[in-house]
């Protein structure tokens, strides 16, 4: 039984191989200048034998969420710019594929702009040295606890302008729940593993509302925790609608990288 499962899950990602190469010249028109399609298409069949769930999902959602990353310029898997995570989708017994653009992702567009010359988040510990205020004379100190214990109290996240200005976010860990509570996948998955890295992503959202974006940057936070089906080279979407809710659960093993595993909280979006 185990062997027929194997060999039913090889031939599968044979089939979705076939598919990502006929893909590869779409996906090389979508991509900036500094990425090359080959490395996309190899990188992409690397996650899908790391995370088994990916071959077994609609090739069509894989597809669009790797024309997805095509698009922004991000590449899935270890380097945590963007996810290919599975979820199964209770409403029509299918497993779909939904692109998460990760922190490191949404710094690297915010970038873009032109106009950004450093964009961090951290989480500040209840050990930290740690003190902030808004208004107009607004300032943020922060200084970590040599040993990087204790408790997660707040997260932040920083921007400079390359005009020497800057501007920050602060939320409070009871701030970070309220959004974690809108996720269909908040009692599962990076909420419960990795919920800093989490926090992080969720400040930088909020941050973002106030800086200029790149197109990229706008169209990452309209798909994030979307399914795409379709694979043309038409502008993405960046309208931030919010979308339906489905019932179903993230499927995945957290084994795509070390930073972000291949779980994560789809859909229910962030603030």
């Amino acid at each position: 039984m185990t062997q027929t499962v194997s060999s039913a899950v090889a031939e599968r990602r044979k089939t979705i191989g076939t598919l990502i190469e006929q893909l590869k010249p779409q996906i090389a028109r979508a991509l900036p200048r500094h990425m090359d399609a080959d490395r996309l298409a190899r990188i992409a069949l690397t996650v899908i034998r790391q995370q088994p769930q990916l071959a077994g999902a609609s090739p069509e959602s894989l597809l669009g969420a790797l024309m997805t990353c095509a698009q922004l310029g991000l590449e899935p898997g270890p380097l945590g710019h963007a996810w290919l995570v599975p979820f199964r989708n209770s409403k029509t017994g299918t497993t779909e594929i939904t692109f998460i653009p990760g922190y490191r992702g949404l710094i690297e567009l915010a970038r873009r702009s032109g106009q950004v010359s450093t964009v961090a988040a951290r989480v500040v510990r209840d050990t930290d040295d740690f003190d902030y205020a808004y208004g107009l004379d607004q300032y943020l100190k922060h200084k970590p606890h040599p040993d990087a214990t204790g408790k997660t109290t707040h997260v932040y996240a920083v921007v400079k302008y390359k005009d020497g200005s800057n501007d920050f976010e602060v939320m409070t860990r009871n701030e970070v729940e309220a959004v974690r509570a809108r996720s269909k996948a908040s009692k599962s998955g990076p909420w419960v593993t990795d919920w800093d890295e989490m926090a992080k992503k969720t400040a930088i959202r909020r941050l973002s509302k106030r800086m200029p974006m790149s197109v990229e940057l706008a169209q990452a936070l309209a798909q994030d925790e979307r399914v795409r089906t379709e694979v043309d080279l038409s502008d993405l979407d960046v309208a931030p609608v919010d979308p339906e809710a489905i019932d179903g659960e993230v499927i995945g093993d957290g084994e795509q990288g070390s930073d972000w595993p291949a779980t994560a909280d789809v859909p229910g979006g962030e603030d």
